[in-house]
């Protein structure tokens, strides 16, 4: 059964899907936040500010802690955008009437690709050409050729799968999610609501905590040295 949500209202439905009219939505969300918070910053942050000053230092502690310092804030605007937009995004799946956008394998997919393609424009970038040895294994000799050759076939096909799990990834737990949290609120309706959102949240959460990790280790291994 089609469920009817609430940006229906504004959106023909038939024409734009839920995961860009809820994208979009939530970019517009964050847009308006940011231009607030920067317009009554303050050196002593509170409300608003106070929680996302959290969430950044959070985002670029995690950075810096895996790519270095000089290239955890180079990528930290990537990672930073991504880390808030999936948590709202997440988020905005508990609310009645609305739905995620990150419940769809498109807009992950429209995350997971351009980190692809980031991390390995940024591996020939720092190695030059020498990145090709991140792909031959530790062991590189004439005898050890074969072994080389069939380390790089690997190498190529894991790193071709890596847009691919964060994209099913992120789908398939926010998916889940959604039909645990529907099914567990009409077997219990009067006691599931509160231990079902909370369980929510955290999914929430730590998806998108998730997805972010997993982009930061792609580019930290992209940039490191070779062994």
């Amino acid at each position: 059964m089609h469920e009817v949500l609430l940006m229906d209202v504004f959106f023909n439905a038939d024409k734009i899907p839920h995961n860009v009219s809820y994208g979009i939505l939530t970019s517009i969300i964050l847009i308006i936040a940011a231009l607030l918070i920067r317009r009554s910053l303050r050196l002593v942050p509170e409300g608003f500010q106070n929680f996302f000053e959290v969430l950044i230092e959070a985002v670029l502690k995690l950075a810096e802690e895996n790519i270095g310092h000089k290239w955890g804030r180079v990528f930290f605007p990537l990672l930073g955008t991504m880390f808030i937009f999936i948590l709202l995004s997440n988020f905005m799946g508990l609310v009645p009437g609305f739905a995620s956008a990150t419940a769809n394998v498109n807009t992950n997919a429209a995350m997971a690709v351009p980190v692809f393609f980031i991390y390995q424009f940024f591996g020939f970038k720092v190695h030059g050409i020498g990145y090709i040895k991140h792909f031959l294994g530790p062991i590189r000799s004439i005898a050890a050729l074969p072994l080389m050759i069939i380390i790089f076939l690997v190498e190529v096909l894991s790193h071709l799968a890596r847009p691919l799990t964060l994209t099913v990834r992120l789908f398939g737990n926010m998916t889940a999610k959604h039909l645990i949290l529907g099914v567990l609120a009409i077997i219990l309706p009067m006691v599931a609501p509160c231990f079902v959102l909370g369980i929510g949240i955290i999914t929430c959460l730590v998806q998108a905590l998730v997805f972010t990790l997993l982009s930061t280790l792609y580019l930290a291994g992209a940039i490191e040295e070779a062994h």
